[in-house]
């Protein structure tokens, strides 16, 4: 177990960004499915009274998460430009046509589309990888095409999301009627994006689209409003000061010692300092489910922010039901929780269920997590990224034990936050568990 003190520093500016399942990310409002959600309320006559609008007038909200890659669907004529337009920073959005325009000369050459299409994937690419919400305007009826762009997602770690404008075949006809380069457009092109974007509509999910918004009638596109969301490990507006501990592994006693000697009382700070627990909370030691109530509580308090180990991972396999070996000190932790009750054996599940993999803090200067993390992945949401943040990188052998030989990343990483991460044995001379990063 370890600790450090990290000075407050000031912050840049916070940019909103957010997504995931978690419970306990500060600021970070659960991801809805875009349900119906009111406006500002007219006020009535009477004091303090709002009006109720009618469902047909409600807004209606469609989350987005602020680094993702968003994908237009629909067919000739429903309307995506001209929603893009409407919601989007004409920078953010990549068009086909206009491809089709850049490489051809004439936007609906559908000859040139190939090549265009490789010009759009090449400009999505460089956008994402510059941590750029991202939204690509296209039919995107066929599954080909949606599985490319799924890909180019998962290649830069972010998620995507698929907005359907599911319009009836006659306004997609009379709106293609009314632009002089798509009126000599044959109807059945329109049937035939229509009867694909049907085919392959209650599968997106299945296609890897973390989020599937689909609006179908203009009445709803006219209500729709993108709402930006913070990623949950974007917590940058928070700027400490910080007490970062490491691999707890279940010695609670050790741990109420540490917290008293940085100055906790009950698990709250008197000076308002946040910890920040890096992760492996449970197994080996005599007292996991007293670390856990106590990282939970201050969690919950709002006194603390917690990131998974490697060993919480393990724990909520368990608890979920999942055949898993009970090997590393987790025979111990099961054998002290089967003495508590069933209430609070949930709640460790849910708690673990919620866990965010890392964390972005102070501005982007610093970035917490168990296992370390390269630059690359910092704030990006993936199995992957998650997969690192848990257990680091590996060499592909194994030691004298078969365990796997970890790589040394942090030997080559020049990123410009300080990356603050436990779960590798460390020299002597530094704090076990933890190791911080200089900055470039």
């Amino acid at each position: 177990m370890s600790s450090e003190t990290d000075t407050e520093t000031d912050t840049e500016t916070d940019t909103e960004a957010k997504t995931g399942t978690s419970a306990h990310a500060p600021a970070a409002p659960a991801i809805s499915a875009a349900p119906a959600i009111s406006g500002a309320p007219a006020i009535s006559d009477a004091p303090d009274t709002p009006e109720v609008l009618p469902a047909t007038s409600r807004p209606r909200a469609l989350p987005v998460t602020d680094l993702s890659l968003v994908v237009l669907v629909g067919a000739t004529g429903s309307g995506k430009s001209t929603f893009a337009r409407r919601h989007f920073k004409a920078t953010e959005v990549i068009s086909s046509d206009f491809c089709r325009g850049l490489v051809a000369d004439d936007e609906n050459d559908q000859g040139a589309s190939r090549d265009a299409f490789d010009v759009l994937h090449y400009i999505a690419g460089k956008r994402l990888a510059a941590g750029r919400l991202t939204v690509v305007d296209a039919t995107n009826v066929q599954p080909e095409s949606r599985k490319q762009l799924v890909r180019l997602a998962r290649e830069h770690d972010v998620l995507p999301i698929a907005i359907v404008l599911d319009l009836p075949e006659d306004v997609c006809a009379e709106r293609n009627a009314q632009r002089p380069d798509r009126a000599g457009m044959p109807r059945h092109v329109i049937g035939r994006h229509r009867r694909e974007l049907r085919r392959g509509l209650r599968g997106l999910e299945r296609e890897g689209f973390r989020k599937v918004h689909v609006l179908r009638s203009v009445e709803e596109v006219e209500r729709a409003e993108i709402v930006i969301e913070r990623r949950y490990n974007d917590l940058r507006h928070l700027t400490g000061p910080f007490d970062i501990i490491g691999d707890i592994h279940g010695c609670r006693s050790e741990l109420e010692s540490l917290l008293g000697k940085l100055g906790y009382v009950d698990g709250v700070h008197p000076e308002g300092r946040t910890a920040v627990f890096v992760g492996d909370l449970v197994d080996r030691g005599p007292d996991s489910p007293g670390v856990l109530r106590r990282v939970m509580g201050m969690v919950a308090d709002g006194n603390a922010l917690c990131v998974p180990g490697n060993h919480e991972n393990k724990l909520g396999r368990y608890l979920k039901g999942r055949n898993v070996q009970h090997t590393h000190g987790l025979a111990e932790t099961i054998e002290q929780l089967e003495k508590e009750d069933e209430g609070f054996r949930e709640q460790v599940r849910e708690f673990i269920d919620g866990l965010v993999s890392h964390y972005v803090l102070d501005g982007g200067s610093l970035v917490v997590c168990h296992a370390g993390l390269p630059e690359k992945y910092h704030g990006r949401t993936s199995g992957r990224v998650r997969s690192h943040a848990l257990y680091g990188d590996t060499t592909g052998e194994t030691d004298e034990f078969g365990l796997p030989v970890r790589y040394p990343w942090a030997e080559d990483y020049r990123g410009r936050a300080a990356v603050v991460y436990g779960h590798t044995p460390v020299p002597t001379g530094v704090s076990p568990g933890l190791t911080r990063l200089p900055l470039a």
